[in-house]
């Protein structure tokens, strides 16, 4: 599994469970540390989104709140594939 897909889950989870997310329990559960999940935003960005959930019940701020912890959370994975795209592209010209 992906440090990602572990910490959605975790996300997931908590919020089911009615416990509250935060970035020391994702930690705990993930076994990932607090700093990993800080400092990479993607994964910020997941528990920040979930966090916003149980914060604001879809009103006008939180919807605004969400679309913004959306929009960082696709400009990292954009960034991503445009890493990748890059790497590929290399890769093509040193075979051809």
């Amino acid at each position: 599994m992906t440090a990602l897909h572990d910490v959605e889950q975790a996300c997931t989870d908590m919020t089911a469970q009615g416990q509250p997310v935060t970035f020391t329990a994702i930690a705990a559960r993930t076994g990932l540390s607090r700093a990993t999940l800080y400092r990479q935003e993607p994964l910020k960005a997941i528990i920040d989104e979930h966090r916003a959930h149980q914060r604001e019940a879809r009103t006008l701020s939180g919807l605004t709140t969400e679309i913004g912890h959306l929009r960082t959370a696709v400009e990292a994975i954009a960034a991503t594939v445009k890493h990748h795209e890059e790497q590929i592209r290399r890769l093509n010209r040193r075979t051809t």
